[in-house]
């Protein structure tokens, strides 16, 4: 599975669920948690050629994979996800909340339809999953939110829904750490800066304009924000709830 030995993996006999896992950041975490060990089923809406393939991968490497075909606006997709994950791997110890939508536009031309699919997959799906999914946690349970430095900083016009909807993120880690740390399950959220993926490339016009805002001048890399979802989802980080942790290369700074 990797270099690194058997003994020194940090996930081992855990199980994790993705939602949104089958492209970009969320396929580089699913990687990561397997790679340390998990077995690690993970959420898709549409490519089901690039879920399997992601699976294979997994698999090839000695990891065990579950694709999962859900639409996180849909409520009882996302309960339906947790319970497939319980049944098929026995247990529920991390999910990582990655599904997400992105839309812009002027306020005048901003439609209802996308401002309420922004408000379902970025902030109501997080709040489903997670309430599903801490029903099959234990002590060293964790649920960890991928949220967006842009509920910190919008730059730019248009994304005002967008950056409320993460926003919220933030107000409903803290409140579920509250409800959950009694039961030793921490719950954090992960806001990154702009990352080279399929959706927003580093060699884009838009890109260049952002390039500029960040202290280190430079795009993120999918396996940075997956190492650090790793970290968190890891032993060492029982200390850690509560907190919206941002990796933005400076972009907020």
């Amino acid at each position: 599975m990797s270099n690194t030995t058997a003994n020194a993996l940090t996930l081992t006999g855990k199980v994790a669920l993705v939602q949104g896992g089958s492209r970009g950041i969320g396929a580089a975490i699913v990687k990561r948690l397997a790679r340390e060990g998990a077995s690690v089923a993970f959420t898709y809406a549409s490519s089901t050629a690039q879920a399997d393939a992601l699976v294979q991968s997994i698999e090839a490497a000695g990891g065990r994979a579950l694709a999962l075909r859900a639409d996180s606006a849909d409520a009882e997709a996302v309960r339906g996800a947790v319970a497939a994950t319980v049944d098929a791997f026995g247990r529920l110890d991390v999910l990582v909340n990655n599904a997400g939508v992105l839309a812009i536009a002027p306020l005048d031309e901003f439609s209802l339809e996308d401002f309420d699919r922004t408000l379902a997959v970025n902030v109501r799906s997080v709040f489903v999953a997670s309430q599903a999914a801490a029903r099959h946690m234990g002590e060293g349970g964790r649920i960890i939110s991928i949220g967006s430095t842009n509920a910190e900083r919008m730059p730019f016009a248009g994304g005002g829904p967008y950056a409320m909807s993460k926003a919220a993120i933030v107000g409903l880690t803290r409140g579920l750490a509250r409800d959950l740390g009694p039961r030793g399950i921490t719950v954090n959220n992960v806001q990154p800066g702009p990352v080279d993926t399929d959706m927003n490339p580093e060699n884009s016009e838009f890109a260049d304009s952002l390039k500029g805002l960040m202290a280190v001048g430079r795009y993120g890399r999918v396996e940075e924000i997956a190492s650090f979802v790793a970290y968190l989802a890891g032993p060492e980080a029982g200390y850690i709830t509560g907190a919206s942790l941002t990796i933005d290369g400076g972009f907020a700074a």
